[in-house]
């Protein structure tokens, strides 16, 4: 997959971060040599904001990079310009969905577990429209078909010439809760069955039997980038959402999905109860 704008951002973020630290440098003991203050050099290594590439090949010549590292790093920051499709729509959208788009555009894999609905790059625009009305109790019709037209826009990843793999656990209550009326939710599932057929779709239901399991507490998912240190999990709040990017933090969710993974069903007998289901609804 082509690495765009956003992961080079934050390629070029997580190396002057490292580079610096390796010189024992701090913030402002670098930026001193090399002209930019405190503040600049942290937004640089934070990933925030626009970079000038002079300022990331001076910084290179003071860390003592070789010439082939510096003129890497270079390229990053020329080609480090976030844009994307959704900075063109006419009406605007939550931050965090903001962000989401913008990571998303350039992820090589996603891990969802979803505990209330089916994930939302697998919705069809019926049940998208059933869930957002509900989770909006006062947001008027034109909102709603706002944001399911941008869910549905997300759902052309799934179809690039190289998409990302997308994992997702889910739990039986999600694929059992009926949203939107039988006709919306047995479309639902049937769709869940043709794209469980793809070979970069995995699907597994966690049921009901597992008992308690290592993410009662919500839905999450992990958007994972190029390397583990570009990985960001997000957490869905009431009203938004949540992104988290801490070693600690990545590790904890990471290992939380393992373990939702091996208590889940197999590809086969998810497939199979989703089947049943569908001809429940």
């Amino acid at each position: 997959m082509a690495v765009g704008p956003t992961t080079r951002r934050r390629q070029l973020g997580a190396a002057l971060r490292r580079l610096r630290e390796r010189k024992r440098l701090t913030l402002e003991e670098a930026g001193a040599r090399v002209g930019i203050s405190k503040a600049t050099l942290s937004r640089y290594e934070t990933k925030e904001g626009s970079v000038k590439w002079p300022a990331v090949d001076a910084l290179c010549r003071e860390y003592g990079t070789t010439d082939e590292e510096r003129l890497a790093l270079v390229e990053l920051a020329k080609g480090a310009k976030i844009q994307g499709w959704w900075r063109s729509l006419a009406d605007p959208i939550p931050e965090s969905m903001n962000l989401m788009l913008t990571l998303e555009d350039e992820v090589v894999r996603e891990d969802h577990y979803a505990c209330m609905y089916i994930p939302g790059l697998l919705q069809t625009r019926g049940y998208a429209e059933a869930v957002h009305r509900a989770s909006e109790m006062q947001c008027p019709e034109r909102e709603v078909q706002h944001m399911v037209d941008i869910r549905m826009k997300r759902q052309e990843l799934l179809h690039r010439d190289e998409p990302p793999h997308i994992w997702c656990v889910i739990d039986e209550a999600a694929i059992r809760r009926s949203v939107g009326g039988r006709e919306v939710m047995h479309e639902q599932l049937q769709h869940l069955l043709a794209l469980s057929e793809q070979p970069h779709i995995t699907t597994q239901v966690l049921t009901f039997s597992t008992g308690a399991h290592a993410a009662a507490v919500g839905s999450f998912a992990i958007l994972r980038g190029p390397t583990p240190e570009l990985d960001v999990v997000y957490v869905d709040v009431l009203g938004g959402g949540l992104f988290m990017e801490k070693h600690q933090e990545l590790e904890r969710y990471r290992l939380a999905f393992q373990y939702l993974s091996a208590q889940a069903l197999d590809l086969e007998s998810s497939v199979a109860l989703i089947g049943r289901i569908s001809k429940e609804s």
